[in-house]
């Protein structure tokens, strides 16, 4: 069986979750079934390794028009697959097209629902309905949806109520702990600015709505001075997001000591030193699929503070690998008193949040196995090529 796998990120072009997806998911494919990964960006080394740029003449074009051409390109080039298989929407229209041009099946899977991020409309402007209708069209025609988490599996079938049920297959994220675990090295917080022998609260994401961080900023103001706050917050969405990120951080810091905000993104090895020795790590995603970065700290042997929305819940246990908070877009204050009540908590009794850590590292090594995730893909694979 040959694979056509579409997808806008793949190394070294990562920044996000689903890019993380499948930079370990790709690897464990490849030993169970032939996959050519047709990918946005420029040229990579690498055997059945293929990259698309979008089309000459577009560079001032809204960026949904862009991607699109850059589907035009891998689906001309997918021609002789036997399945394609696309990651997000930036992708799905090619997978789409080559479904409808070489009578092939279609896998997509799902890391995000453009209904669930409205806030994108600030980043597209007229894209996000363009890429909202993109998403619809390819997930309502796509032979299977993989579903990252059984929260995600809810959220597909909420949003797109025309999908048979039975079409939505859950194959949760993986971690590769032997990319991420517990360090002992501190070079790379002592470069920083970070303090090793004093409480560490660690964030790591995007500087977008949907991860939260101003929510985090704003709990931080009652979260214990005596800890250290590291953002490691880069790629904001929009100007009007960094603006607000920088003011914020600003106010906290004139509030508070111990503030270190990283702008940039992280080699994993700085990574696995921040979260191994961070006390807490923190998550307020206001939406989240899955949440891989949960993953990480957990595999890093870290206790973990998470809102409970999306697939998040599955991945952190409450009160063996870490604490919940609930979200509510209604009351965001209650939220934030949440999120420095439960981070207060742990910091407070150290010894029970390097219990969580421990209980955290086995449930990721137990549970979150990237070989069983590409299994479980390949009998999605198996069950749409055999289907009449």
């Amino acid at each position: 069986m040959r694979i056509g796998l579409l997808t806008r990120e793949f190394p070294p072009e990562v920044y996000g979750g689903a890019g993380v997806h499948v930079e370990f998911l790709v690897p464990r494919l490849r030993a169970l079934v032939d996959v050519d990964v047709h990918a946005f960006g420029a040229p990579r080394s690498g055997e059945g390794v293929h990259s698309h740029e979008p089309a000459p003449g577009l560079e001032h074009a809204n960026q949904a028009l862009r991607t699109l051409s850059a589907d035009l390109s891998i689906a001309g080039a997918v021609d002789g697959v036997d399945l394609v298989h696309s990651h997000t929407w930036y992708a799905n229209f090619a997978g789409h097209l080559a479904k409808v041009l070489y009578g092939i099946p279609h896998v997509v899977t799902a890391h995000s629902l453009e209904p669930r991020r409205p806030w994108k409309a600030e980043q597209l402007g007229g894209g996000y309905r363009l890429s909202s209708w993109v998403e619809k069209t390819c997930y309502e025609a796509a032979d299977a949806v993989i579903a990252v988490s059984s929260g995600m599996r809810a959220d597909v079938l909420d949003c797109y109520p025309e999908l048979d049920p039975d079409r939505v297959k859950v194959v949760r994220n993986g971690i590769d702990s032997a990319a991420y675990h517990p360090v002992t090295e501190d070079d790379a917080l002592r470069h920083y600015g970070v303090d090793p022998d004093r409480p560490i609260v660690v964030f790591v994401g995007r500087i977008t709505r949907q991860k939260g961080v101003g929510h985090l900023i704003a709990a931080a103001h009652q979260i214990d001075p005596a800890a250290q706050l590291v953002l490691c917050a880069g790629a904001p969405d929009t100007p009007e997001i960094a603006k607000e990120t920088r003011a914020a951080v600003s106010e906290l810091a004139a509030a508070r000591a111990g503030v270190i905000w990283i702008q940039k993104m992280l080699q994993p090895a700085e990574v696995r030193q921040l979260l191994s020795h961070a006390t807490v790590f923190v998550c307020p995603s206001v939406y989240e699929p899955l949440g891989i970065v949960n993953l990480e700290a957990m595999a890093c042997g870290t206790a973990v503070v998470a809102s409970d929305v999306g697939g998040i819940p599955e991945v952190v246990a409450e009160g063996d690998t870490g604490l919940l908070v609930h979200y509510d877009a209604s009351d965001e204050s209650a939220f934030r008193v949440g999120l420095a009540d439960k981070v207060n908590d742990l910091l407070a009794d150290p010894d029970r949040a390097r219990r969580m850590g421990v209980a955290g590292r086995e449930r990721a090594e137990r549970e979150f196995s990237w070989a069983s995730a590409a299994e479980r893909t390949v009998e999605v694979y198996r069950s749409v090529m055999d289907r009449p």
